[in-house]
């Protein structure tokens, strides 16, 4: 199979399993905030978010440097995997297992305290996995994976049906979701075995210079997490007033922060498609079609990004009760602000992918770390007076500050200046398919597949006619 082929092949499958992945994702929290309700639903996000912090201190960089190292000429596949695996071994152990110790000292139920050391094990199978990955990308058989993604959600779907079936609560909930990891795990490295012999290998000295390449990616990662997880954590902990509870405020935050976490697996997947393009043209010192697939890159992501946070101003509260049912029908005014942020990732997410390209990393990250900082201060300072809401706005702040110190790195490096053509046609052509939607929801229904479809025909119709969407463009990015 030539090149070009495998690419386009790998391409293909990963978004077709991203789809089916993706619906599997809703269905699963579907099931799980219907039978948990809003407090017990809180309490599962908190678990997760709770764990998230353990299990990305865990990674060290590692998943992003894998196919790197593998990848060099006369690179030893197997001992650099055997060492890197080792690693990723030790220090999801070092990282994940105090977690249910740490968790003894926060002012959380039983429940969550039990949920956390249960979870645990989770992590702990998606921190090996994640090495394991690298393999596949190396190899272009990323339909591996996609295989072993795909059968681990209808695992967790299966696992909840059992649970809800047999009523055990959220520990059934947990439980399920660690089947699942580890059966992600056992199909990868199963399907590794076709490409290297696994042994851990203990070598420090090689260890010394996986950190010399992994750490900036550590520390952004890391300080990406302080800003994107810690309202979550912070609104579950902060004493404050309110009408329904704590935690059955998180649970509210964090059903609309699902519905952003499967709307933002767009960006990065497209970002994913165009970085090696990104990677070639700037080595290949060719900055003209560095340029220009930038700015179509940019310009699809706005032809997205732009009539999704209008929309969304209207049909916040369908969508939320759609995914998660109308006992968390509350949640749409805060899944309203949050779109703002999630605007913010698309158009922010090429710029981040364009630093790796011109191998900025190290530059980008006294931004992070500037902006985490300033977020959690903004956290402890809204969230005890105005809860989600107030964790929302940070968030946007959040957001919108990175994405901006990611354009003015890329400026600084590259003299990028986007053509803001597209955004100004989208923009308008978004505000007349906010009011057909109004209208649709006033005066003929409330259906929302029905208005979903009303808004993405007449955003495209309008989008056409203004011609801010050319097929050229799209054949540019194509051809490439």
């Amino acid at each position: 199979m030539k090149l070009a082929t495998k690419i386009a092949y790998n391409t293909i499958i990963q978004i077709i399993s991203k789809i089916i992945a993706t619906i599997l994702g809703l269905v699963s929290i579907g099931i799980i905030t219907r039978y948990l309700g809003i407090i017990g639903f809180g309490e599962y996000t908190t678990i997760i978010t709770f764990l998230s912090f353990f299990a990305i201190m865990a990674d060290l960089g590692l998943t992003l440097v894998t196919v790197q190292l593998i990848s060099q000429p006369g690179a030893d596949q197997d001992k650099i995997l055997g060492n890197l695996l080792a690693l990723r071994l030790v220090s999801a152990f070092v990282f994940i297992a105090p977690a249910p110790i740490f968790v003894l000292f926060f002012p959380y139920s039983y429940v969550i305290k039990l949920g956390v050391a249960l979870a645990a094990l989770s992590f702990f199978f998606i921190a090996l996995n994640q090495v394991l990955v690298g393999i596949f990308q190396k190899n272009l058989r990323m339909d591996k994976v996609s295989i072993a993604e795909i059968v681990s959600r209808v695992v967790l779907v299966l696992g909840i049906i059992i649970a809800v079936k047999i009523d055990s609560g959220i520990i059934g909930i947990i439980i399920a979701t660690v089947i699942s990891s580890f059966s992600s795990f056992a199909l990868h490295y199963i399907f590794s075995q076709s490409f290297v012999k696994i042994k851990l290998y203990f070598d420090f000295s090689y260890w010394n210079q996986i950190f010399k390449k992994s750490w900036p990616l550590a520390v952004t990662i890391i300080f990406n997490l302080i800003y994107l997880k810690t309202d979550t954590l912070l609104l579950s902990i902060i004493p404050r007033p309110s009408s329904i509870g704590i935690i059955a405020e998180v649970g509210l935050y964090g059903a609309a922060y699902k519905v952003i976490d499967v709307l933002v697996t767009f960006p990065f997947i497209f970002a994913g498609i165009i970085l090696p393009i990104l990677t070639t043209t700037w080595a290949e010192k060719n900055y003209t079609s560095f340029k220009k697939i930038l700015q179509k890159a940019f310009d699809i992501m706005v032809i997205i990004a732009v009539p999704l946070v209008i929309g969304t101003q209207l049909v916040a509260k369908n969508v939320i009760t759609l995914v998660a049912g109308n006992d968390f029908a509350g949640a749409g005014p805060i899944l309203q602000l949050l779109i703002l942020a999630s605007g913010f990732i698309f158009l922010g997410n090429m710029f981040a992918h364009a630093i790796i390209a011109i191998d900025k990393q190290k530059n980008i990250i006294s931004a992070y770390v500037f902006v985490a900082i300033t977020s959690v201060i903004g956290y402890l300072i809204f969230i005890p007076k105005y809860s989600y809401f107030g964790a929302a706005y940070v968030t946007i702040y959040s957001e919108a500050a990175i994405a901006l110190a990611s354009y003015l790195l890329v400026y600084n490096s590259t003299k990028f200046i986007p053509s803001l053509t597209v955004f100004f046609k989208s923009l308008v052509a978004a505000l007349l398919m906010y009011n057909i939607i109004y209208f649709a929801c006033l005066y003929l229904t409330n259906n929302l597949i029905i208005i979903l479809s009303f808004a993405i025909v007449s955003y495209f119709i309008f989008l056409i006619i203004l011609k801010g969407l050319k097929k050229e463009d799209l054949l540019v990015l194509i051809n490439k």
